[in-house]
């Protein structure tokens, strides 16, 4: 079970590695040299190139210029172009030594090159240093952007997931729910039991919403004091409940005493808000359905969530 400190996102064993080119060969080559330390994928053409990184999330891309169609540095352009996937990586394979081409190749985003044919130590010890980097990039960006007493992603991470997952399944013509809670009453419990209770309840609260989400691109953040948001993306109002429920039922066998609360124990509210993008809109408008949605629940005395499906039609509002 994921810790809240990965803010949904689950590791894999392996770094992953991308290899790019229309010749076979080529691809070959390059997974005899790699295949022992990482996981190697192949894509044998540009368009099949970006729907490897979608699906896939590689650390790095090994990216041939020269392909039929959509060539290497139409590739290039549109991962730098995509926010979801312009952090991922890419080292130009080239048959050409022209400097102008490496200059266009580095001005679009790319980090390195390598050169045909290939030799197993310079590009072993180039892609070892791209990966060394992109490592340590991530551990700096994660620092940055989770919540020092939770170990959730903060606020800042979140409005980043957030707008990324809004933005694709606005481009995919799919659902994106949340689910945002509030713990209930929780400046009594600050007030009865003191501010170290109060931050071990917090933590013991975002560890059981962590658990309720399963998938590695589902992101439960600290969205305010004693708030928490879980961004689910590609999910329908059912499945949300369902986050919900899990994440109730969780919070219950925790059994944390909370003697100002109706019922002994520490409870939640939760509004839950679901909605398929239209393109050019924005999230602003199911944020606010789901905050209405937790008031709705608190006003219905507390110890439960309430659901809204929204029309698409609203998120142009």
């Amino acid at each position: 079970m994921p810790q809240p400190n990965e803010w949904g996102k689950l590791p894999h064993a392996k770094p992953r590695l991308l290899v790019v080119d229309d010749q076979p060969i080529n691809i070959r080559l390059i997974h005899e040299l790699f295949s022992q330390e990482f996981d190697v994928f192949m894509a044998t053409s540009g368009q099949q190139a970006l729907e490897k990184c979608k699906s896939l999330m590689p650390d790095l891309v090994l990216l041939d210029i020269v392909m039929p169609g959509m060539d290497g540095y139409q590739v290039c352009a549109a991962l730098k172009a995509d926010p979801a996937l312009s952090d991922i990586p890419v080292i130009f394979i080239t048959g050409n030594s022209n400097e102008e081409d490496e200059v266009k190749g580095l001005e679009l985003g790319a980090v390195d090159f390598i050169h045909k044919p290939i030799n197993p130590v310079i590009t072993r010890a180039r892609v070892n240093t791209q990966l060394k980097l992109k490592r340590q990039s991530d551990l700096l960006r994660q620092v940055a952007l989770i919540d020092g007493l939770t170990g959730l992603a903060n606020r800042r991470r979140y409005e980043q997931e957030l707008l990324t997952a809004w933005l694709q399944c606005a481009r995919d013509n799919q659902p994106i729910s949340v689910v945002i809670c509030d713990i209930d009453n929780f400046k009594l419990y600050n007030d009865t039991y003191g501010h170290v209770a109060g931050d071990a309840c917090l933590r013991e609260v975002a560890q059981c919403m962590a658990n309720s989400v399963q998938r590695p691109y589902d992101l439960v953040a600290r969205y305010g004091g004693e708030e928490f948001i879980a961004v689910l993306p590609r999910t329908w109002n059912e499945g949300a409940q369902q986050v919900a429920t899990n994440f109730f039922a969780m919070l219950q066998l925790s059994a944390l005493k909370h003697e100002k609360n109706v019922t002994g124990l520490v409870t939640v509210s939760a509004g839950v808000a679901t909605v398929v993008p239209l393109p050019n809109s924005s999230p602003e408008k199911l944020i606010a359905i789901a905050d209405e949605a937790l008031y709705v629940a608190k006003k219905s005395g507390r110890n439960r969530f309430h659901c809204i499906a929204m029309d698409s039609s609203h998120v142009s509002e």
